[in-house]
Order: structure tokens, then sequence, then C-alpha cells
């Protein structure tokens, strides 16, 4: 079977096609435009038994990586840094090119033989397109609260309380009577101010009504996880994916960051906190860790349990999160298998 490597750029991609050998077929160069997914097929038709490599398909090679899945096309992610080691072990240069990288990409997929194979975007892709607009929009509110409270403390002794709402903000204004012609100009700004904070809020409600709406169209039940809400639920969908790609529930702990690394050394067994991982997924599983340490129930005892056996403060929550981290990889898999079953 031939393995086609493909090197993406914003505007243009290299494709190189890899015999078993490793011998390689001259490469093709195409700008990417509508009519690139039927030129490189056409180009590709010359080795009807073949694969496809696309280096970040999650990323910059998504749009290909799709558009080959939807003509039903096999395609593998390869990792940009699997890509790069491949290239610096495989040639004693390190020079960079197009063609190399996709000669690269494409004997990663020879040799490799767990990576993960690209699937057509459904609702997770939508949960992530939503959370991440949701979080642009709630940063975005952040910050025009924090110019607001600037403009308050200027206009209004003492400023305005913490938690101020737009609503509120208003009837503040209301009373305020600049005297100056600064002040005037400032509560004229103010009052902006508060006009997009609505506008802001009103997309955020809009937004949480979305999601809310895929979380329940997705069948999910982790939201039968104490601590965990919609919200929450639908940013570990989106970050989670396709849980197939995680052979077991110790490689998906590694994902979220909740998986310690062993640093022991002779006969001292040392385990440290993990930093890697996917931060955003790792914060999530934290708010849940902290809300079931908090209100009874077997999160609680067992958060209880490891500090009766000396555990930190911050021990027993990591602890706590590897026990949360779990039971979602196993609920996932179980509500995966079950769609598998009902549309079988």
């Amino acid at each position: 079977m031939i393995t086609i490597g493909i090197d993406p750029h914003k505007s243009s991609l290299t494709a190189v096609a890899v015999r078993p050998d490793g011998q390689t077929h001259p490469s093709i160069r195409l700008v990417v435009d509508k009519s690139t997914p039927a030129a490189i097929l056409a180009w590709a038709a010359q080795w009807p038994e073949r694969q496809w490599a696309v280096e970040g398909a999650t990323g910059l090679g998504r749009s290909i990586a799709q558009q080959l899945v939807t003509a039903g096309e096999l395609v593998l992610d390869v990792p940009a840094k699997l890509a790069a080691r491949a290239r610096l072990l495989g040639s004693s240069s390190a020079r960079k090119t197009d063609v190399a990288d996709a000669i690269s990409v494409a004997t990663v997929a020879l040799h490799n033989r767990r990576l993960n194979r690209v699937q057509l975007e459904d609702h997770h892709t939508i949960m992530r397109l939503l959370t991440e607009r949701r979080d642009d929009l709630v940063a975005e509110h952040t910050r025009w609260i924090n110019r607001l409270h600037v403009l308050l403390r200027d206009l209004h002794p003492g400023g305005a309380d913490v938690r101020l709402s737009s609503t509120e903000a208003s009837a503040l204004l209301n009373k305020i009577r600049p005297v100056t012609a600064v002040d005037y100009q400032r509560k004229q700004i103010a009052r902006d101010v508060v006009r997009d904070l609505k506008r802001h809020e009103g997309s955020i409600k809009e937004l949480e009504k979305q999601l809310r709406a895929a979380v329940t169209a997705s069948g999910t039940t982790l939201t039968e996880i104490q601590g965990i809400g919609f919200l929450t639920v639908a940013k570990i969908l989106a970050l989670t994916g396709d849980i197939r790609r995680f052979p077991n529930q110790e490689h998906y702990a590694s994902y979220a960051g909740t998986a310690p690394i062993d640093v022991s050394s002779g006969d001292q067994e040392t385990h440290r906190l993990s930093r890697r991982g996917n931060r955003q997924l790792n914060a999530a599983l934290h708010v849940a860790a902290l809300t079931q340490a908090r209100d009874p129930g077997p999160g609680r005892d067992h958060y209880r349990r490891k500090i009766t056996e000396h555990k930190t403060v911050k021990e027993a929550r990591r602890s706590l999160k590897r026990r949360i981290t779990n039971a979602i990889y196993r609920r996932v898999l179980a509500d995966h298998e079950r769609h598998q079953l009902q549309a079988a």
C-alpha cells in the first residue's frame, strides 16, 4: 500500500507518495483552493491502494484531511513533533523543505501503528466551536467589566461593587451627575461600555442555550457525575473528541494531565505533578474535583480518606481528579458503544 504524506500550509500543500520500502515517487505541490481536493485525488488515482498521512490533521491540515475523509479516503493524523523527529533521524542533514517534511510525515505513518485515524467532524466539533466562542466572549466581557470599574472609580466615590452587573451599572450611572466636561465624557464612555456588556451577556446566554442543546443531543451520561454541569460536560466532550483514540484510561489521564510522572530512583518511589496534557481539560477536571471535595458524596469520602492517609490537601485533590478522569473515560466509552449498538 502506498502512503501519501501531506505537508500542509495556509496557501499551499505538498504531497509525496512513499512505498512500503521507503522509496518515493515525484512530489506534487498544489495551491489551496476549492479545486485542491479534486486535483490531489486525481493525482493519487494512480495508486488504487493508498492511505494518507496528514501533518496536524486537527490544526493546519484539518481542511484537507476532512475533505479526503469525506471522499472516503483512509487518513491518519501525524503530530508535528513526530514528523520533525522522523526528518532529523532519517537524514544526516537538518535541512527543512516541504518535500522532506511530506516524506517524514509518510515515514511516521509507515512505522507508527498508533496514529489516530481522522474521523468526520461531528457534535464534538460543534461543542468545541461553541465553547471556544463562549470563552472568547467571557474573556471580552471581563475586559469590559474591568474598564467599567476604572471609569466608575473616577465617577463615583468609592467606586462600584466588585460583582457589578450591567443592570446595576446602568442604575448607578443614572444617579451620577457630572460636574466637569471630563466627567461628562467619562460617563458617556461608561454608558457605551454598559451597552457592550449587555450585548456580550446576551450572546453568552444564547451560546449557553446552544451548548445545553448540543449536550442533550449527544446523549452523554457525564451530567450524572457529581460536580459536572452542562458547560463542563461540553468542554470535556469538545476537548476529548473521539474517545477511541485513547487505548485505555491511563492514556486518557496522561492527555488530561492527571497522571503523575514517575521520578523514582533506587529504592525511593516518588511521583511528581504532571504539567503536561491538555490544560483546559485539566482545569475543567479541577473544578469538578473542588465541587466533589466540598459536597457530600463518594468524591468527598475519597478526598477525606486520602487526608487521613496523611496526604496533603493538594495530593488528595490530585487523587480525586484522577478518579474523576477514570470515571469520565469509562462513561464516554460506554456512551460511544451504546450509540454504536443503537445505530447498528
